[in-house]
This record gives C-alpha cells, structure tokens and sequence, in this order.
C-alpha cells in the first residue's frame, strides 16, 4: 500500500498551521510515502518474518527493528507518552468530527455512513481540509492535515481496516485518531515511534498467518 500520491494531492501545509505541524512531531512522516512500492521485495521479507520473537531470518543471520531505526528512519520521538485510542462507532465518530472539524452532523452522518463505520475518506478529507483553509479555520485545518498524514502514512492505518489482502481498498482512515489532535499542544508529546514500531510487528505477523 502506498499512499504517497494522495500526499501530494494535499500539497505542503498552509504556512499558518505550520508551527503545528512541527509541534505535532509528525514532519518527518511527510516524506515517508511512496508512490511505487517493490511489492516483490515486501513479500520476499515477509516470507522470512518469524512472527513470535519478532524478527526477520536472513542469510546473514537474525535481523529485526528497532525503536531506534524508526527513530532514524522516520524521525519519530521515542521518548513520549504511550497512547490507546478505541475503537469509535458511527454515533461517537460524527460527534467527534463535528466537534473538532467544525462539519456539519449531516455531513458527518453521511461519510461515515459511506464508509460504513467511524472512518473517514482521505478525498473527505482533502476536501474538509481546502474549506477550513477558505473559512480561515487554522485549528481545523491542522487537525484535518494531521489527520490525513495519519491516514497517508501505512503504519498508522487502523488494524481493524487490515484484515483484506487487498491493500488497495484501505483509502479512509479511522476518525479515533482524531481526538489526538483535538489539543494541539499535547500532540508531540507522545512516543509516536513505540506506535509505530508496535504496528509494524502486529501487521507482519498477521500477513505471515495470512499467507501461510
């Protein structure tokens, strides 16, 4: 899955939100999306992934990630508050859309409805985020620009939208990350890396169960 085109239809942020943007600790995700992923070299370390100790078998010995190649790779603080954010219904979704992205419940309703639970399109998205730049919103338009760069980014993509082998149907993301940014102040304060890192193990382990 590469979502590294639907960065670049949202384009840079708008220069008023951009001291958000770095506050948030998330630039570094910016340019972590691809356009083309090798598929063929992503299957060949997936086939080589040993899901209980977390680690990769390679001719050269074991291999495995750390905190501190998420951290280079990525440039994502490890040290930070640990975060769980649950799983939101339709009903608790809108409220929180309507709330931090100032949208109106039926509009809400609707793309909610669309995407049959509490997510949001990445289009949606696109599309909250241009009017909120045209009404002057900052706060809103950082919010929906964090959002969508969640959502752009594969590691951050809610398990719960894995479970299809098609990586190509996973264009929304879940609104529950949402409420990370609805305080702006506290949104560079958690170990985005631990997440990160945390992610990835969980979702190599369940495509060497859904291959094997």
């Amino acid at each position: 899955m590469s979502h590294g085109r639907k960065m670049n239809k949202m384009g840079a942020s708008h220069p008023r939100i951009l001291p958000a943007v770095e506050l948030s600790n998330l630039v570094g995700l910016i340019g972590a999306s691809y356009d083309t992923i090798d598929k063929g070299l992503l299957c060949a370390f997936v086939e080589r992934w040993h899901p209980k100790i977390n680690s990769f078998h390679l001719p050269i010995g074991e291999l495995t990630i750390t905190l501190n190649d998420v951290s280079n790779l990525l440039h994502l603080p490890i040290i930070g508050q640990f975060y769980t954010y649950p799983s939101l219904d339709a009903a608790a979704a809108i409220d929180l859309l309507v709330d931090s992205l100032r949208v109106e419940q039926g509009v809400a309703a609707a793309e909610t409805r669309h995407c049959q639970g509490g997510h949001v399109r990445l289009s949606w998205l696109r599309e909250m985020y241009e009017d909120a730049c045209t009404r002057r919103q900052w706060t809103v338009v950082a919010r929906a620009y964090l959002l969508h760069l969640v959502g752009c980014t594969d590691i951050f993509v809610t398990p719960s939208r894995l479970h299809h082998l098609s990586y190509k149907s996973v264009t929304s993301v879940s609104v529950s990350y949402l409420g990370l940014f609805v305080d702006l102040r506290h949104t560079g304060g958690y170990s985005w890396a631990a997440a990160a890192l945390t992610h990835m193990y969980e979702q190599f382990g369940r495509w060497f169960l859904c291959k094997y």
